[in-house]
Parts: structure tokens; sequence; C-alpha cells
């Protein structure tokens, strides 16, 4: 296994593996569309907005990991805020990578909330032992995806139209 100081692998990596294999690897791939989105705009500008006061705010681990926010009692707690939970089990599994990779690097971390400011919910999201399981697989097949030479071939989903990748796809 690939220890967590040499590991490349991104939250949003996580994220794109469950949303759309061909968005993880134009992403990996320094083929970054997101700047050009404004609905991707208005979900930095929530999360900038939210949770202002928070003291550990937009945490770097590493240069690849960057958590919304962390609470640090007796065990560290990870926070992310999103705009909606329309992907929300990719939200789900970015929080558990986030606590995996504390784990593995020694910090107890056992759960994250994840914050839907707009719609003013939270889900607690917890990581078990068959969850870990599942994130070692898609980091093997996260880091396929991007040794690959070619992007996965494009199958239209329904949120696809509301991707910063849509037209970049299209072509």
């Amino acid at each position: 296994m690939i220890e967590p100081i040499d590991m490349k692998i991104t939250g949003t990596q996580v994220a794109y593996f469950i949303i759309c294999k061909r968005k993880l690897w134009l992403f990996s791939h320094q083929i970054e569309m997101e700047d050009k989105s404004e609905l991707v705009s208005i979900g930095k500008l929530i999360s900038e907005e939210s949770f202002n006061r928070e003291k550990f705010k937009e945490v770097s681990m590493g240069d690849t990991l960057k958590v919304d926010f962390l609470k640090i009692n007796d065990e560290v707690v990870v926070h992310e805020v999103k705009k909606s939970r329309k992907l929300e089990d990719a939200h789900i599994w970015q929080v558990k990578f986030y606590i995996y990779m504390l784990r593995r690097l020694g910090i107890n971390s056992t759960h994250g909330i994840i914050h839907y400011p707009k719609l003013r919910k939270k889900i607690e999201v917890q990581l078990n032992n068959e969850d870990v399981k599942q994130i070692e697989s898609a980091i093997y097949h996260i880091e396929e995806i991007k040794q690959s030479n070619k992007p996965p071939e494009f199958f239209l989903k329904p949120y696809c139209t509301k991707c910063a990748y849509y037209e970049f796809c299209l072509a």
C-alpha cells in the first residue's frame, strides 16, 4: 500500500472518482475547467463565507489535501461545506477519505460532518472497516485512471449539463 506521505490523491479526485471517471482523468491531467464555472464559484463563496469564525479553516495536509475546516477536541473532526446535496455520495466519500488519511497519519479521527448551509442541513459521516477497504480499492483505481494515456469514455449522466467539463466532454 502507498504510504500517506507518498500518496498524490486528493479529496477532489476521490469525489470525481464517484461522480465521473472522465472528469477525474481530465482534472488529474491538469485540464481544469472549474475556474470557468459559475456554479463552482458560488460553491466556493458559500464555503468561504460559512463558518468564518472557525479557527482551523482550510487546513492543508501535505500538498494534496485541503479540508474546509477541522474541530479539535478529544479527536479531530473533519468538516466540509457543500452547496447542495445533489452529489452527496461523492461528498460522503470525500470526507471518509479525509478521515482515512488523518488516521493513516496517526491522528485520532472517527467521523466528519458535511454542512449544507443553504439548506440548513448537515449530515454526520462515520468511517468503518468496510469503508477503509473501499477507499483503498478506490485509491488503486484512481491511480490506474490517472496513469492511463487517454480519458475514459464519456457517458451522459443526469448532472452532466451542470458540470464545468460538459462542453469539453461533448467536443
